[in-house]
């Protein structure tokens, strides 16, 4: 049993999914995968299922209905912690987040980093296949989280990232209030609260080629909105670590 746990949330991920736990397999470093799945009406799990029974470090989680990325991790995370896992991993399932990259997040965490962030603008903007349009939404709400929030991330909004289990342990998970884009900037913003050290490794993001984004206005809206909640509520909270 690895100690180190990959947690993927899919919906429609047919086109990317074996593809993925192949790759990660194939790595010269052992990781497991836990793949959330929200009732892909694609068959998504079942392509998983199928892979379950070549590669014993392969877990499936199915929900009922789309439920959101951020309770789809928050499952993953207690489903890690409960299970005993020491690194904990997000990661996509289209390839925008390069398998090869995950050693390098492992080994910050392992040499003193809580939380390592796959970042794409600790190294100036490293981007590849994404129009103009969402280069510079994604980093002009970095520098908006950077504002509100005064956290020193220059890549607020990444969900690749791995965590060392006590941060996981730490965090009250139950209370994470966001679901879509901005669970990701509230995990690190509570991490730093609670005096975690969190650190940026450069990556190099690739846009998906096959499946669909989830991206939409919604979630934009709530991480813009978010971010001044999660702020305000902030002010009323004690960060103790036991």
């Amino acid at each position: 049993m690895s100690d180190s746990l990959i947690i993927i949330p899919t919906y429609n991920e047919k086109e990317n999914i074996e593809k993925i736990i192949r790759k990660v397999f194939n790595l010269n470093f052992t990781f497991e995968i836990l793949i959330i799945d929200d009732g892909s009406p694609d068959g998504t799990s079942d392509i998983v299922k199928m892979l379950q029974k070549e590669y014993s470090g392969l877990h499936l989680e199915e929900r009922t209905g789309k439920l959101g990325l951020g309770t789809a991790y928050i499952h993953g995370f207690k489903w890690a912690l409960k299970n005993a896992y020491e690194y904990i991993f997000e990661m996509d399932a289209d390839f925008s987040h390069n398998p090869e990259d995950l050693y390098k997040l492992y080994t910050a965490c392992k040499n003193g980093a809580h939380v390592a962030i796959g970042s794409r603008y600790v190294n100036g903007v490293n981007v590849v296949n994404w129009p103009m349009s969402r280069v510079l939404m994604s980093y002009f709400a970095s520098m908006y989280v950077r504002l509100i929030t005064r956290i020193e991330i220059q890549d607020a909004t990444a969900g690749f990232k791995c965590y060392k289990r006590i941060v996981l342990e730490t965090i009250p998970l139950d209370k994470i209030k966001f679901v879509g884009y901005a669970f990701q900037i509230e995990m690190k913003f509570t991490a730093i609260k609670y005096g975690f050290k969190v650190v940026e490794v450069p990556i190099i993001f690739t846009d998906r080629t096959e499946g669909t984004s989830k991206m939409s206005t919604k979630i934009f809206r709530e991480a813009f909105l978010g971010v001044i909640q999660m702020k305000i509520w902030s002010w009323f909270r004690k960060y103790d670590r036991k």
